[in-house]
């Protein structure tokens, strides 16, 4: 059998998470502004490092959005009483588990299950 979950550990470590990310996003945002294309500003090499730095922090941004709807959803199970039940089988995921990824839906082996019917190698 395994431990019970302690639900209010995992709502500090999920809320935590939450305004981490959201600080992060806040300070990215000038990072992913549109690049200026005046020449007499900036060198044609400059725009270019200057663009894939903008398609580098809108990528990590994307990733953060993702991780935040990710948090907000394990949030949810929290208050109905879901959090910890693996979404594929129903079977408890197990607290160390969910202490790495505390937003993780699935247990290790329907996780497992589903990355090698995607074709995930390890």
């Amino acid at each position: 059998m395994t431990d019970p979950i302690d639900a209010d550990l995992f709502r500090t470590i999920l809320t935590e998470k939450r305004a981490s990310l959201g600080q992060h996003s806040e300070t990215a945002r000038d990072a992913a502004r549109t690049v200026e294309l005046d020449q007499t500003r900036t060198g044609r090499l400059s725009r270019m490092d200057a663009l894939q730095g903008q398609a580098m922090a809108r990528a990590t941004e994307q990733r953060r959005q993702l991780e935040l709807r990710r948090i907000e959803a394990a949030l949810a199970r929290l208050d109905s009483g879901e959090f910890g039940e693996c979404m594929e089988c129903g079977n408890m995921i197990p607290p160390g588990r969910l202490k790495m990824d505390p937003a993780a839906t699935l247990c290790l082996t329907c996780a497992e299950r589903a990355e090698a019917s995607a074709g995930v190698r390890r």
